[in-house]
């Protein structure tokens, strides 16, 4: 298989070296970026392409979209059109132009999509995942998700004022860059009917976007859930809690732990990830998984389809933030 990678940033180039350990060695790379291009095609061999077009007419399979977020809805529109496979890092896009256009794209075409859903991959999400499927908590009645970073130690060599996540016209903002929560909310606990949500810009980090946000979610299940997302604790912090009738789930991103409480027997279970697990095992798992659907055909985990539908509570949670009210979900990008 031909494997074209578009940017060669960090999330890129972690790419192009698990596509290499899956044995995908016809690999090519997109990047305006003359130093980094250079450095990357010497040191892996890559054909490069300084332009879209030029690396499309070398008809890859499939292609990763990793380029910065203001670009993904019109880079992946330009591989979809060309008939190529799509695997486009999250979040989809920064805003809701061209994103239903994408869609039919894909659909008229027949073409297998992913986006970036990694977290999915990840043992902990995993297992919570099961024990839903398991019902072992009884009917849902609350969820809490939450993440929390310190943005300049993201990359440290890079200054973060630069970066797409602190620049709102690079869809930046940790209501877009920290998706991954807001995609695990609606995998555990189904569609979302309505969103309130408060979103502010509160550090003294310079950047024109909002570094902490809360929203509360009304499902369409009648379960409530609230999730939390910031660009601004010193310490990494990840994880959630799942409430039901019988039972309640925590998983600790640190800890490495999912716990399980079953009311109807009184008694904890707790689920450690496999030891040794390392965090790029979720990626190269996603990379599988995509891999084998463009094979089979078979449809994803988070088609393109699926991802429209999280974005629709990010673009719900950003109304509600900026008019104070609750915002009903299908009112937006419909």
């Amino acid at each position: 298989m031909k494997a074209l990678v578009v940017g060669g940033g960090s999330i890129g180039t972690r790419h192009l070296h698990n596509l290499k350990s899956l044995g995908i060695n016809h690999l090519a790379l997109v990047e305006p970026d003359t130093q980094r291009h250079k450095v990357l095609r010497q040191e892996m061999g890559l054909d490069g392409f300084s332009r879209l077009d030029q690396a499309l007419d070398w008809n890859p399979d499939f292609a990763i979209i990793a380029s910065p977020t203001h670009l993904h809805a019109e880079q992946a529109l330009e591989v979809a059109r060309r008939g190529c496979h799509l695997f486009i890092e999250k979040p989809l896009s920064h805003t809701s132009e061209r994103l239903q256009e994408l869609a039919a794209e894909i659909e008229h075409r027949s073409l297998v999509s992913l986006v970036g859903c990694n977290m999915r991959f990840h043992p902990g999400p995993a297992k919570v995942k099961e024990l839903l499927e398991r019902e072992a908590v009884g009917r849902l009645l609350f969820a809490r998700v939450h993440t929390g970073s310190y943005l300049p130690g993201w990359r440290p060599r890079q200054d973060y004022r630069r970066s797409y996540s602190a620049n709102a016209a690079m869809g930046g903002g940790c209501l877009l860059d920290c998706i991954h929560e807001i995609d695990l909310t609606c995998w555990y606990v189904g569609k979302v009917e309505e969103v309130f949500c408060v979103a502010r810009h509160l550090s003294s980090l310079e950047m024109d976007v909002e570094d902490v946000a809360a929203l509360i979610c009304k499902h369409t299940s009648g379960t409530v859930s609230e999730i939390h997302l910031d660009y601004v604790q010193r310490t990494y912090e990840r994880g959630c809690q799942i409430v039901g009738e019988q039972g309640s789930i925590f998983w600790n991103y640190n800890e490495g732990t999912v716990r399980w409480f079953d009311a109807g027997q009184n008694s904890w279970q707790t689920f450690a990830q496999p030891e040794g697990w390392q965090a790029n095992a979720m990626y190269i798992d996603e990379l599988e998984h995509f891999i084998e659907c463009v094979r089979t055909g078979r449809q994803t985990t988070l088609p393109v389809s699926g991802a429209i539908k999280v974005m629709r509570v990010v673009f719900a949670a950003k109304a509600s933030a900026d008019s104070g009210c609750l915002v009903r979900v299908e009112e937006v990008l419909s």
